[in-house]
């Protein structure tokens, strides 16, 4: 009998776990969840700067063949709004308008408005489209970087 009260007391002891092994059950959780987060954050801001550059190709696709239609550039004050409703007094404007099933001019991917400048600084020749990256103003680096459609490789400088 008194073998069993030692092994009943031996199995009470062995059923729960100690704090330090839950502290290190913890710690490790935490260390893993500290590793994966940075890196889908990393995932989405990359992710974010790659949209911003698709959409800005689709803005330059759109204004090439605005200017095939109407043999002129949209000016600055009519921007990329002139992509969607026809401005006055431009001939030759396509009736269905430059893109497709939208109604207003998106914004980038920060909720910040694109930038359209005609003529542009970097080609006084064309246009600038910009998107001045997360942090919304001219400049920065990495996020924060502006993204142009002038660039050589706009999808390299998404990244």
């Amino acid at each position: 009998m008194r073998t069993m009260t030692k092994q009943k007391k031996m199995a009470n002891r062995r059923t729960g776990f100690t704090l330090v092994e839950l502290m290190v059950v913890v710690l490790i959780i935490g260390l893993l969840a500290g590793i994966v987060g940075t890196n889908v954050v990393g995932f989405i801001a990359r992710g974010r700067r790659t949209a911003a550059a698709a959409q800005i190709k689709i803005f330059q696709d759109a204004i090439q063949a605005y200017r095939m239609d109407t043999s002129q550039y949209p000016d600055n004050s009519m921007g990329l709004d002139a992509l969607i409703d026809p401005p006055a007094g431009v001939n030759g404007w396509n009736p269905d308008g430059y893109l497709d099933n939208t109604t207003s001019i998106p914004k980038d991917p920060w909720g910040n408005d694109y930038i359209y400048q005609y003529p542009g600084e970097r080609n006084e020749r064309s246009f600038d489209i910009i998107s001045y990256g997360a942090d919304g103003r001219e400049g920065g680096e990495g996020n924060d970087a502006d993204i142009y459609n002038s660039d050589t490789n706009i999808n390299q400088n998404a990244m």
